[in-house]
């Protein structure tokens, strides 16, 4: 598994300015924040997932959608991608410890919203 820029930058002991357009990290903020990247790694959160379970567990997200936002975190180092040699190939996606340790405050935000909203009813 490959790390992403950000662990690469941390570990040279230099700053990201994340406000400047050309940051790199700028593009993992952007893809983490982005419409399906924040559901994505709260999906995984708990268990590694098959492309199709993964598909199912977040309602809404088009195979395409999910492809593409699934490369630029495997990309960006926040989730590891598992190939089986099989026919037709499972690939199971997971957590890297870099996509937990960001994944852990954006949990905690989401069960802070959730506690607030006055109870759900499905009717």
């Amino acid at each position: 598994m490959t790390e992403g820029v950000q662990r690469r930058q941390a570990e040279a002991g230099k700053r990201y300015d994340v406000l400047h357009i050309n940051c790199p990290a700028r593009n993992v903020v952007d893809h983490v924040t982005s419409r399906w990247g924040i559901w994505v790694l709260i999906s995984l959160r708990s268990n590694d997932l098959r492309f199709y379970e993964l598909r199912e567990s977040i309602q809404g997200i088009s195979e395409k959608m999910l492809a593409q936002t699934l490369r630029a975190l495997v990309q960006d180092g926040l989730v590891w991608r598992e190939v089986e040699p099989t026919t037709p190939p499972q690939v199971t996606y997971g957590l890297t410890e870099f996509g937990r340790d960001i994944g852990e405050p954006l949990t905690e935000l989401f069960d802070r919203i959730t506690r607030q909203l006055p109870p759900y009813s499905a009717g």
